[in-house]
């Protein structure tokens, strides 16, 4: 199968025409273009995404199956719930939304992906995504102790969709505390589904699970359809969803 080449204006193909199995690139959609505004988001409507190295052109994947976070299946373990508790109980820890996204796009480009040598956020891409974020449509959950930085993650909202990118962690769990606070919210608000991208085991342990390219498309038409949250900001009524302040037993899993 012919690789398409985007010029210009040029559509992206139907995500059918991606690379398959048998080949060295399954996912793999078309290469070059550009990483504007409209190109990114044209995309983002059709689950596809860029990701490619230093010296290389754009690549666009839109991968089979698709690894999604489904909210209400999220592994809040015993134990993250007692960091959790006691991260939300101590004074100078806190939870921030779209606090410093260019901090969190920079952090994430200095760490590395489950099973990568180097980091894939090149700085055309870090760029890219911090204009987009000054447009409202990348957003960043954060966690913050006594007034630094420690973690969290960045990603592209459209509609009820949230298409994770990337997370990073400068303390123990701190990555895993802003995947939580996000998970909180995205229930709030009617959003459902996380986008993955890909398969990885860390993010399969916190819940996250494959879905065919025809199941993920089809939830993503309904979704980007409806209208955005009005306010991307942190809530801490959102945490009802974990009943993390009862004093009975919970399960690990609420529903």
């Amino acid at each position: 199968m012919r690789l398409t080449w985007l010029r210009g204006d040029t559509p992206f193909p139907p995500t059918s025409e991606a690379l398959g199995p048998e080949t060295d690139a399954p996912g793999l959609l078309a290469a070059g273009g550009d990483l504007s505004p409209a190109r990114l988001v044209d995309a983002y409507r059709h689950g596809i995404f860029p990701w490619y190295g230093e010296g290389q052109p754009p690549l666009w994947w839109t991968t089979d199956p698709r690894m999604v976070l489904p909210v209400a299946e999220f592994k809040l373990s015993r134990s993250l719930r007692k960091t959790l508790q006691r991260f939300l109980r101590t004074p100078g820890c806190e939870f921030r939304f779209d606090g410093d996204t260019p901090a969190v796009i920079a952090a994430c480009a200095g760490a590395t992906r489950d099973g990568q040598d180097g980091t894939w956020i090149v700085p055309e891409m870090a760029a890219a995504y911090t204009e987009l974020a000054r447009a409202g449509v990348v957003h960043s959950v954060e966690t913050w102790v006594d007034g630094q930085l420690v973690g969290g993650l960045y990603g592209v909202n459209l509609g009820r969709m949230f298409y994770g990118e990337s997370m990073f962690a400068r303390r123990t769990d701190a990555s895993k505390l802003a995947l939580a606070a996000l998970v909180a919210f995205c229930r709030a608000e009617g959003i459902a589904l996380i986008d993955c991208q890909q398969q990885t085991r860390h993010l399969a342990s916190l819940g996250a699970r494959p879905i065919s390219r025809t199941a993920f498309e089809a939830h993503l038409r309904a979704a980007v359809a409806e209208p955005a949250p009005r306010r991307w900001a942190y809530d801490s009524a959102c945490w009802a969803c974990f009943q993390l302040m009862s004093d009975r037993p919970v399960a690990d899993n609420p529903p």
